[in-house]
C-alpha cells in the first residue's frame, strides 16, 4: 500500500510537521503559530485511475493504514494465548489509545463473566449484551486482533480473573446434545472344515448390538447379544440395561438400572438399582488424579517455574506475596519438583517440592465418592438376588496425604467396614495402607468375621531410571470374606466347605521397569503371587521383558513362567509351563509404503516351538486398508500354519475378513460392524460409536472427509458421524478441505464442540453448494462497476454476497447457473444496478466459470 507525501516540506520538529520558511515568517507575523502533524495515508483514488470508478462509493475506512472493515467475524478467541472457543464477534470502528482508528471488538458482560473475569471489575449494565472497553475496566488488559488468521487475543492479567484451573470449562459452555437414537453392532461368523473325515464341520455366528436414547440430559443404554453355536443352538442375552445422565453441579453420574460398583477400596460388584458417583472426567485435566500444591513467596512480580525429571512441566506469573498452585497436571512417573521464583530484578530462588504417588492418593481438598444401593446381579443365575448397599469416600488432606474409608451392607448376611490412609513421602516414595474388617454368614449358617490387610508403593529413582509402578501385598485372614464371595455362597448347589477353601489368603504383586538409555532399551519385569486358604490352591506367575529399537527396526525378548496349584480330590497337582517369546518387526517403507515385515519365535518348557514370518500394512489413500498374510511351523509334528486377512474401514463401518488352515483344518471368517444415527434430520450410517459422537451437518457436500479420522467421510446428504469425542473436553471437528468437490465452498470449516459424557452434538456448517464464477460488471458506460460495490443473488435464501474488487471484477460462490445479481454501491438508484446470468459454459478445468455482463 503507498503512501503519499509531500517531499518538498522541511521537517521541523520530533512530531514531524512540516513548515516552508515562507509560512513560517507569516505566521510570525500574524502573532500566531498553529502547529500541525500530517499523518500517513491511504488515498482510495489510488485504487483506480479513473475516479469516475469510485463516485459515490464509501471507502474512507480504508484511507489509514491497518483497518479493515467493521462487521460480524467469526474468530478464534484466545485468553493469555491459551484458546477458548471459535464465535462471531462484532467488531466496530473505534480510536485506540494512539488515536487511531482501528477494529475493536464488542466484548459484552456477558462474554467476560464466562471468560471468568471477576465481578467486580465488571460494570452493571442493563443489558448484559452491551459492549464494554476491556482496556479500561481492567487496567494492563489488551486485545489483538488479527484479520489475516481470524483471531483474537485477549490479554488479561490473572489479577483481574477468578482463579480457575487450566483447561476449566464453564458448565454453560457444555452440550448436552440432540435427541437421538443409537445402535451399535458387530456380527462375525466362521465355517470350518476338519480335516479329519470322521469329525463333523462346524460354523458359528455371534451378533453384539448396544442400542441407545437420548433425550436431554439423559441416557438410556441396552446391551444384548445373539450366539449360534457350532450345533445350530441360538441364545439372546440382555446383558445390561440403564439410563444415565450427569449431575453437573456435582460433577458426578446418575446410574438407574444395570452397572457396577465402583473398584476405587473394593471389588467391583454388578448391581441393578441407582448409583451416584464422581466423575473424574468432569474435572479440567490440571486438576485429575494427584499432585502436590506448591507454596511459596514471590517478593516482586515474579516468574514461577517447575521442572520434573529435567522437564519443564509449568510456568505462570505471580504478584508480590505468598502464592499457591493448585493446578499442576498429574503425572505418570514420580520425581520430585524442582521450583524456580524468578523475580523482577532477576534474581531466582530455588527449591524442591517432594512427588510420588499411589492410585488412591488425591490432589488437597479433593472430595470423591460413590454411593450405591441395589440387588445383587450374579451371571450365575442360581444365585439370589440380595440387596446390597455401598459407600465409598476419599478426601486429599493437605501435607500430601490422603484418606480414605468405606462400607458394605447385605442385610445379615454381610457387613463391612474400610479404612485406609495414602502418603506421598518424596523421596522414599509414596505408600497407602488400609485395612477391611468384615463380617459375614454364609448360607449354610456360619458366621465368620475377618480382617484384610493391603499395602500399595510406588518409587521412581530418576538417576538409576528404576521405576516400581506397582509394589503391593494383601493379607487377609481366614474369616475374611469379600462381598461376592459371601453372596455367591446362596445358590442352590453351594456345597458347604467351598467358601472357606476357595478364597485367598494373601497376594503379592510387584511390576518394575528400567530404563536402559537411548541406544539400550528398556527392561520390565512382573511378579505375581496368590496364596488360598486351602494349602493344596496357589497361583505364580512371573515374567521379564526386553525391547529395543534400532534404526527403526523394533525387536523384544520375553520370558513367562507360570505355575498353578489346584486341589484334585484331596490331592496337589502342579500345573507348570516356561514360555520364551523373540519379535522382530522390519519396516519396508522403502520398497512398500506402509507396511513392514515380522518374525516371531515361541518356545515352550515342553518343548514345542513356533517359528512365524509375515507381512502386513496398509493401503489406500487414507490408509483405511489393512492387511496381514503369515506362516508358521510348529514342531513335534504339528506342521506349518498360514494366516491371510484383511480389514477396510470405510463411511458405514468396517468389514473384516481372513482365512487360516494347520493340519487339523481350515478356517473362514468375517465380520461386519459399525453403527447407526437416527436423529431430526433423517438417519446417518456410520462406523462403530463410541460413548460420546459428533453429527456433522454439511447439507449437500458429499463425500468430504474429516480430518483425523480414517474413513469417515460424508455421505450423500452431507452428513457423517464422527464416532469419538472426549467428554467434558474441547474437541475440534475439522473437515478435510482439500476432499471439497469443485462446487463446495464454505466460509468456516472448523467446529469446536464441548460434549457431555454419552451426547450426540451437532456439528453444522453452512455450505456454498453451486458454480464458482470470476463475474466482471460493467456499467451502461462500459466503465467497471465501482471498487467496494456489493453483490448479492437476488432471491437467495443463503444471502450470498461479494465485494468488487479491481476492474468491475467479483468472485462468487454456490452460485445457481441461471439467476439475477443485486450490484450496490450507494443509496441513490444511480448507484445501483442489476443483471441477469445464465451460464451455458462447459466446466473448466480450473473449476471457475468467467462471465462478463452489464449491469444495469
Amino acid at each position: 500500500m503507498k503512501r503519499i507525501i509531500n517531499r518538498r516540506s522541511k521537517v521541523i520538529g520530533s512530531c514531524g510537521f512540516r513548515l516552508t520558511l515562507l509560512a513560517f515568517h507569516l505566521a510570525l507575523l500574524l502573532g500566531n503559530i498553529h502547529q500541525v502533524c500530517a499523518e500517513e495515508y491511504f488515498n482510495p483514488a489510488l485504487l483506480s485511475l479513473d475516479k469516475q470508478e469510485l463516485a459515490g462509493t464509501d471507502l474512507s475506512v480504508f484511507e489509514q493504514d491497518g483497518p479493515q472493515a467493521p462487521g460480524q467475524y467469526r474468530v478464534d478467541l484466545y485468553l493469555n494465548n491459551e484458546m477458548v472457543e471459535s464465535l462471531e464477534i462484532d467488531f466496530q470502528l473505534q480510536k485506540d489509545q494512539d488515536g487511531k482508528q482501528t477494529l475493536l471488538p464488542c466484548l459484552s458482560t456477558g462474554m467476560l463473566e464466562g471468560l471468568g473475569v471477576k465481578s467486580g471489575l465488571i460494570p452493571s449494565t442493563k443489558d448484559d449484551t452491551q459492549c464494554v472497553n476491556l482496556t479500561q475496566i481492567i487496567p494492563l488488559a489488551s486485545t489483538d486482533f488479527n484479520f489475516s488468521q481470524q483471531r483474537l487475543n485477549l490479554s488479561i492479567p490473572q489479577a483481574g480473573l477468578n482463579a480457575q484451573a487450566r483447561g476449566y470449562v464453564s458448565p454453560d459452555k457444555l452440550d448436552q446434545g440432540i435427541s437421538a437414537l443409537l445402535l451399535n453392532y458387530s456380527f462375525s461368523g466362521s465355517n470350518s472344515r476338519i480335516s479329519d473325515s470322521s469329525a463333523q464341520d462346524s460354523s458359528n455366528y455371534y451378533l453384539n448390538l448396544r442400542s441407545g436414547l437420548n433425550a436431554g440430559a439423559w441416557r438410556l443404554r441396552n446391551y444384548s447379544t445373539w450366539n449360534r453355536d457350532s450345533d445350530g443352538n441360538d441364545k439372546w442375552d440382555s446383558i445390561n440395561t440403564y439410563v444415565q445422565r450427569d449431575i453437573i453441579p456435582l460433577k458426578s453420574q446418575l446410574v438407574i438400572g444395570d452397572s457396577y460398583s465402583s473398584s476405587d477400596m473394593f471389588d467391583s460388584v454388578p448391581f441393578r438399582g441407582v448409583q451416584v458417583a464422581s466423575d473424574d472426567d468432569m474435572l479440567p485435566d490440571s486438576m485429575r488424579g494427584y499432585s502436590p500444591v506448591v507454596r511459596g513467596i514471590a517478593n516482586t512480580n515474579a516468574q514461577i517455574t517447575i521442572h520434573q525429571n529435567g522437564y519443564q512441566i509449568y510456568q505462570s506469573y505471580v504478584p508480590p506475596g505468598a502464592f499457591e498452585i493448585t493446578d499442576l497436571f498429574s503425572t505418570t512417573s514420580s520425581g520430585d519438583l524442582t521450583v524456580t521464583v524468578k523475580e523482577a530484578d532477576g534474581t531466582e530462588q530455588n527449591f524442591t517440592v517432594p512427588y510420588a504417588a499411589v492410585p488412591v492418593l488425591q490432589r488437597e481438598g479433593r472430595f470423591k465418592y460413590s454411593i450405591t444401593g441395589g440387588e445383587y446381579r450374579s451371571s450365575n443365575s442360581d444365585v439370589d438376588k440380595k440387596a446390597f448397599g455401598q459407600l465409598t469416600a476419599i478426601y486429599g488432606l493437605p501435607w500430601n496425604t490422603t484418606i480414605y474409608g468405606g462400607t458394605q451392607i447385605a442385610s445379615n448376611q454381610y457387613q463391612s467396614l474400610l479404612f485406609g490412609l495414602g502418603k506421598n513421602m518424596g523421596t522414599i516414595g509414596a505408600l497407602s495402607i488400609d485395612v477391611t474388617d468384615s463380617n459375614a454368614s454364609l448360607k449354610d449358617q456360619s458366621s465368620q468375621q475377618g480382617q484384610s490387610w493391603r499395602v500399595r508403593y510406588n518409587k521412581n529413582f530418576v538417576e538409576t531410571g528404576t521405576n516400581f509402578a506397582l509394589a503391593g501385598y494383601r493379607y487377609s485372614t481366614s474369616g475374611f470374606y469379600t462381598l461376592q464371595e459371601t453372596l455367591n455362597s446362596y445358590t442352590g448347589n453351594y456345597e458347604v466347605g467351598n467358601s472357606f477353601y476357595d478364597h485367598k489368603k494373601s497376594r503379592s504383586e510387584l511390576m518394575l521397569s528400567q530404563h536402559l538409555g537411548k541406544v539400550t532399551g528398556s527392561l520390565s519385569v512382573s511378579l505375581i503371587n496368590e496364596d488360598y486358604w486351602n494349602d493344596r490352591r496357589n497361583t505364580q506367575s512371573a515374567s521379564i521383558g526386553y525391547s529395543n529399537n534400532w534404526n527403526s527396526i523394533s525387536y523384544g525378548m520375553n520370558y513367562t513362567y507360570s505355575k498353578n496349584s489346584a486341589d484334585s480330590n484331596g490331592d496337589k497337582t502342579n500345573n507348570t509351563d516356561q514360555i520364551f517369546s523373540l519379535n522382530i518387526s522390519v519396516p519396508l517403507d522403502r520398497w512398500l509404503s506402509n507396511s513392514y515385515a515380522n518374525y516371531s519365535l515361541s518356545s515352550s518348557r515342553h518343548g514345542k516351538t513356533t517359528n512365524t514370518v509375515g507381512l502386513g500394512g496398509t493401503a489406500l489413500e487414507n490408509n483405511n486398508l489393512s492387511y496381514n498374510v503369515s506362516q508358521g511351523y510348529t514342531s513335534q509334528g504339528e506342521g506349518s500354519s498360514g494366516n491371510a486377512g484383511v480389514d477396510y474401514r470405510g463411511r458405514y463401518g468396517r468389514v473384516n475378513a481372513g482365512y487360516s488352515n494347520d493340519s487339523n483344518m481350515q478356517r473362514l471368517n468375517y465380520g461386519l460392524e459399525g453403527g447407526v444415527l437416527v436423529h431430526s434430520d433423517g438417519i446417518t450410517l456410520s462406523q462403530s460409536l463410541g460413548e460420546t459422537v459428533a453429527l456433522v451437518k454439511a447439507p449437500d457436500a458429499d463425500d468430504v472427509g474429516v480430518t483425523n479420522n480414517t474413513g469417515v467421510r460424508t455421505d450423500w446428504r452431507g452428513y457423517a458421524v464422527v464416532p469419538y469425542m472426549t467428554p467434558y473436553r474441547k474437541n475440534v471437528v475439522t473437515l478435510d478441505t482439500s476432499s471439497f468437490a469443485d462446487d463446495v465452498d464454505m466460509t468456516i470449516a472448523s467446529q469446536m464442540l464441548t460434549p457431555t459424557r454419552g451426547a450426540v452434538v451437532r456439528a453444522e456448517y453452512n455450505t456454498n453448494v453451486g458454480q464458482r464464477m470470476l463475474i466482471t460488471l460493467l456499467q451502461k458506460d462500459n466503465l467497471p462497476v465501482p471498487f467496494g460495490a456489493v453483490v448479492a443473488v437476488m432471491g437467495d435464501k443463503k444471502s450470498q454476497a461479494g465485494i468488487v474488487g479491481e476492474n468491475g471484477q467479483v468472485f462468487m460462490t454456490g452460485m445457481e447457473a441461471k439467476g439475477q445479481l443485486k450490484v450496490k454501491w450507494g443509496n441513490s438508484s444511480s448507484e445501483q444496478c442489476s443483471v441477469g446470468y445464465n451460464n451455458t459454459q462447459d466446466t473448466p478445468e480450473t473449476g471457475i466459470y468467467m462471465l462478463n455482463t452489464v449491469c444495469e
